[in-house]
C-alpha cells in the first residue's frame, strides 16, 4: 500500500532540511570512499593527485540504503527505539562505513580515523585498500553482524537476531539482486515462526533500484500489482515507497516507517498484554529509488544515474581524463561538503544532533557485538545421562536418542537463549526429548489432527523448517546477538550450507585474530546425522560424507570436527562444544543402534585427549605393534573392531595397536593447529615403519590430507567412502566401500610382512565371507544375523 495523506506531513521544514543535508553527508563520503585519497572536503579544486590509483567499491545501493539510515535516526530518537540494521546488497558497505563514521563510533573503535580532515583521509584511503577495509560488511564494520560476501542471508541473519530479543527491531535492507536467490526465497518465510509476545520485530526494506551488476533485476520488472501480491502471498502488508524527489521521498518514508512501527507495536502490545498469539500481517517495505540515486544523469552520452552502469563506480578514468575529472568534482560539491562539515572536517553540530546517541546509535548497538551479550550456558552433568558400559562392545543403543535427553535438559534450563534448529529432522535423528520441554514453533494455521504429535506451538523454541538456508541463517544471526543454539540436519544435504558455513568461519576468523574490539560469540554447531553408512532405504543420494572436506578448508583455529564412536563420547563432545566460542564445531554421529564402547569415565578421558589407543581391543602392550589399526566414526569403529576380533583369533601372536580418533584435527601437527599432536606423540601411536590400516568415516583422501608429512605418513593406507552405494544393507554398504571387517582382515595380511604366507587360508575365507554375506543381502533383503548382532568377544 502507499501512504495516501500526503497533507499530514510526518517532517517539518527544519526536520527536511536538516535529515537531506544528513543524507547529503553520508553520500557524499561514499563517494568519497570510492575516489579520494587526499582533499578529503574538497578545500582545494580537485585533481589528479587527489584520486586513488585504483578505484575499487559499489555506489549503486548506497545513496538508497543512506536514505534509510537517516530516518531511522529520526525513529530511534523520537522514540527511543532499539534498532539493529543489516546491509543485504553484497557491496554496500559504504552506506554502513559512511554512518558509523557520522555517528562517531568509527572513531571510538578506530581512533585514527578521526573527525578531522586528517582522520577523514585516513578513512577515504583505507576503503577498498590494502591493509585497509572490504567493500562489504566486513567483522571491521561497527554495527554488522552481517558480511553480505554472500547474497541471500540477510532476511534469515535479522530473524534470528530477534528471536527471544523482544525489544530489538532488526531493519534488513534486502538488495533487489539480492532477491532473486533461492537463499531469500525461503526467508520471507520467517515471519510463520515469529512470536510477537516474545520476540522482536523485523522491518524488511526490499531495495529496488532496479539493476545487478549489468542486468536488471526481476521484481524491478514485474507490475506494481504482481509485486504487492507476491509479498501479500507472503504473509506481509507491504508497503510502496516510490520516486526520485527527495523533498516528496523524505516525507513519503517518515510517514510510511510511523505506519510500520505504529502497527508492530500495537501487534506487539496486545500479544503482551495476554491477547492471543495469532500471526499478524507484519509491515514491510518496498523502497523504488534510481540505481546510484544523485549521481550524474549520464556521462559520455550513456545513463548513469537509474541504470547499471551506477552500480560499482559510475565515473572510470577520473586521474587521466580532465573531462571526467571534472563531472567528478561537480558531483562531489553538488552535496555542498562545505556547508555539512566545519572548519576542522567535523560534521556541523546541528546534523551531528540528528544521531541517536550511546548504544541507541545502530553502529554502537550492542547486539551487533553479540559477544557482550552473552551468557553462558547452564549445562547439567553428562553423567546423570551416562550410558552404563560393563563390557565395551556389547549394547547397542540409539547415541542420538541418548544427546536429545541432554539437549532437552539444556533448553529447560536456559529457555531464551538456546534454541535447537532442525529441517524436519530433530524427531528422525532421535532427539525427540526435546519436545517434552518444548514444542516447534509454529505460528501459521493448525488443525485438530496437529495435536496428535505434532508437537506445535506459538509458545515453542525448537526451530523446523524444510530450508537449510534459512535454518542456518537463523542461527547464526542467533549467536551472533550473543545466544546459544544446535543444528542438527541430515549428512549428505550439509552441502547445501557450504558456502553459509564458510562464510561465517571467515567471520569468526577474521574475529578471532584481527578484530579483537569483537567479543567472542557462541560457536556455530552442527549435528551430521542419518549418515553415508546406514542408508539402508534412502540410497546412493543419501551417500555424501564431504562436509568435512569442506570444514578441514577453513582456517583450523576456528573449526573442529568429532567423530565419537559412542553415546558416553557424544555426550561429553556436544558439552564441549556448547561451552566453547568463536569456533564452527562439526559432530558426526549416526541416529541408527550401534554398539557403545566405553563408560561415561573412560569416554571423559577419551574425549579429553582427541585420540588414544583403547587397550581392551589391543594385544601390543609392551611391545611394539605389528599393525595399527586406526578409526574415526560409529560405525566404521565397529568394522574395525570386528576385524581385529577376526585377526586375534586368527592370529594369536599378532601384536595389535587399536587408536581410535575422536577429534579428526587431532591428527594435524601441533605447529599447525592448536588441538593437534606432536610429532613425538603422532610417532608413539601410529609407530614408524609400522602398516596403519584407518578406518575412516568419511572420503579417504582427507586423512592423507590431515596427515600429509607426518611420520609414518607412507604407511598410512585408508579406507572410507568411495563413492559406491545404492540402496543397500549396511554391511553391503561397507563391503562396497573395503571398510568392513573381512576387507580391513584383508588389508592387515597383506600389509603385515610374516602374515603373507601364514595368512593363505584366512584371506580365502574372507573372500567367501564377502560373497556369502552380499548374496545374502541380496536374497533376504537384511544382513547375515552373526554380523548384524554381533559383539565384542573378548
Amino acid at each position: 500500500m502507499k501512504i495516501k495523506d500526503k497533507k499530514k506531513s510526518a517532517l517539518t521544514a527544519d526536520e527536511m532540511r536538516d535529515i537531506n543535508d544528513y543524507w547529503a553527508a553520508a553520500n557524499y563520503l561514499c563517494v568519497g570512499m570510492l575516489y579520494l585519497r587526499d582533499n578529503p572536503l574538497l578545500r582545494a579544486p580537485l585533481q589528479a593527485q587527489h584520486i586513488k590509483r585504483r578505484l575499487l567499491g559499489h555506489w549503486g545501493s548506497d545513496p538508497g540504503q543512506n536514505f534509510v539510515w537517516v530516518h531511522l535516526n529520526r525513529l530511534i530518537r523520537d522514540r527511543d527505539l532499539n534498532v539493529a540494521y543489516i546491509s543485504g546488497p553484497g557491496h554496500g558497505a559504504p552506506a554502513t562505513l559512511a554512518n558509523a563514521y557520522l555517528e562517531e563510533t568509527y572513531t571510538d573503535v578506530y581512533p585514527d580515523r578521526s573527525l578531522d580532515e586528517q582522520g577523514m583521509t585516513r578513512f577515504f584511503r583505507l576503503f577498498s585498500h590494502p591493509g585497509g577495509v572490504g567493500s562489504h560488511c566486513t567483522p571491521e564494520t561497527p554495527g554488522s553482524i552481517h558480511e553480505g560476501g554472500e547474497l541471500g542471508y540477510s532476511l534469515s541473519h535479522a530473524f534470528g537476531a530477534v528471536f527471544d530479543n523482544p525489544d530489538l527491531l532488526v531493519v534488513p535492507m534486502i538488495g533487489d539482486g539480492e532477491a532473486e536467490t533461492g537463499a531469500m526465497a525461503t526467508s520471507w518465510h520467517s515471519n510463520k515462526f515469529l512470536n510477537s509476545g516474545r520476540d522482536g520485530a523485523v522491518l524488511p526494506i526490499l531495495h529496488l533500484n532496479g539493476y545487478k551488476i549489468a542486468n536488471p533485476t526481476i521484481l524491478a520488472r514485474i507490475s506494481t500489482e504482481e509485486l504487492l501480491d507476491l509479498f501479500r502471498g507472503y504473509g506481509y502488508t507491504p508497503y510502496l515507497v516510490e520516486g526520485s524527489d527527495p523533498v516528496a521521498m523524505h516525507q513519503v518514508m517518515a510517514q510510511t516507517l510511523d505506519a510500520c512501527v505504529d502497527t508492530i507495536h500495537a501487534v506487539q502490545a496486545q500479544a503482551r498484554a495476554g491477547g492471543p498469539l495469532t500471526r499478524p500481517r507484519w509491515p514491510m517495505i518496498i523502497l523504488r529509488t534510481p540505481k546510484g540515486w544523485t549521481a550524474p544523469k549520464d556521462l559520455d552520452g550513456h545513463k548513469i544515474e537509474g541504470f547499471w552502469r551506477a552500480h560499482q563506480v559510475p565515473i572510470l578514468d577520473v586521474a587521466n581524463n580532465p573531462q571526467h575529472l571534472a563531472v567528478l568534482e561537480t558531483w562531489m560539491r553538488s552535496y555542498k561538503p562545505q556547508d555539512l562539515f566545519d572548519a576542522q572536517g567535523r560534521l556541523v553540530p546541528r546534523l551531528r544532533a540528528l544521531a541517536p546517541r550511546g548504544t541507541r546509535r545502530i553502529s554502537a548497538n550492542p547486539h551487533a557485538n553479540g559477544g557482550l551479550l552473552r551468557i553462558p550456558l547452564s549445562l547439567p552433568n553428562v553423567r546423570g545421562y551416562a550410558v552404563p558400559v560393563t563390557d565395551p562392545g556389547h549394547v547397542q543403543l540409539e547415541s542420538t536418542y541418548v544427546l536429545g535427553q541432554f539437549l532437552r535438559d539444556v533448553m529447560r534450563d536456559n529457555r531464551g537463549r538456546f534454541r535447537v534448529f532442525s529441517p524436519d529432522e530433530n524427531a528422525s535423528n532421535r532427539l525427540q526429548a526435546i519436545y517434552e520441554v518444548s514444542k516447534k514453533v509454529w505460528m501459521a494455521d493448525t488443525l485438530p489432527e496437529d495435536s496428535d504429535g505434532g508437537e506445535l506451538s506459538p509458545d515453542g523454541y525448537v526451530m523446523e523448517m524444510l530450508s537449510e538456508h534459512t535454518l542456518e541463517g537463523w542461527l547464526e544471526g542467533y549467536l551472533l546477538t550473543g545466544r546459544h543454539g544446535f543444528f542438527s540436519t541430515y549428512e549428505a544435504f550439509a552441502h547445501i550450507i557450504d558456502s553459509m558455513v564458510n562464510q561465517h568461519a571467515k567471520w569468526l576468523e577474521k574475529c578471532k585474530t584481527e578484530v579483537h574490539w569483537r567479543a567472542p560469540v557462541s560457536s556455530l554447531n552442527i549435528l551430521l546425522s542419518s549418515t553415508v553408512w546406514r542408508q539402508d532405504h534412502n540410497g546412493f543420494t543419501h551417500q555424501d560424507p564431504g562436509f568435512l572436506d569442506v570444514i578441514t578448508n577453513k582456517q583450523a583455529i576456528v573449526t573442529r570436527i568429532y567423530l565419537p564412536p559412542d553415546a558416553n563420547c557424544l555426550l561429553h563432545v556436544v558439552r564441549e562444544c556448547l561451552e566453547s566460542t568463536d569456533y564452527v564445531n562439526v559432530v558426526v554421529a549416526d541416529k541408527e543402534p550401534h554398539l557403545q564402547f566405553l563408560d561415561i569415565d573412560a569416554a571423559a578421558l577419551h574425549c579429553a585427549k582427541g585420540i588414544g589407543i583403547w587397550p581392551w581391543a589391543s594385544t601390543d602392550a609392551g611391545g611394539e605393534p605389528d599393525v595399527v589399526i586406526a578409526s574415526a566414526g560409529d560405525v566404521v569403529t565397529a568394522e574395525a573392531l570386528g576385524a581385529t576380533a577376526i585377526l586375534r583369533g586368527a592370529f594369536p601372536d599378532l601384536r595389535i595397536r587399536f587408536v581410535n580418533v575422536v577429534d579428526l584435527f587431532k591428527l594435524q601437527p601441533n605447529t599447525e593447529h592448536e588441538h593437534g599432536l606432536s610429532d613425538r606423540d603422532f610417532d608413539s601411536l601410529f609407530t614408524r615403519d609400522k602398516p596403519v590400516i584407518f578406518n575412516f568415516h568419511g572420503y579417504p583422501q582427507l586423512i592423507h590430507k590431515l596427515t600429509y608429512r607426518r611420520i609414518n605418513e607412507v604407511n598410512i593406507h585408508v579406507r572410507g567412502y568411495k563413492e559406491k552405494g545404492s540402496i543397500n544393507t549396511p554391511m553391503q554398504l561397507a563391503i562396497n566401500n573395503q571398510v568392513d571387517r573381512f576387507n580391513l582382515v584383508i588389508d592387515v595380511i597383506d600389509r603385515v610382512p610374516r602374515l603373507i604366507a601364514a595368512g593363505a587360508h584366512v584371506k580365502e575365507r574372507m573372500k567367501d565371507h564377502i560373497l556369502e554375506h552380499l548374496q545374502y543381502a541380496m536374497d533376504e533383503g537384511v544382513d547375515r544375523a552373526e554380523t548384524a548382532n554381533w559383539t565384542w568377544p573378548f
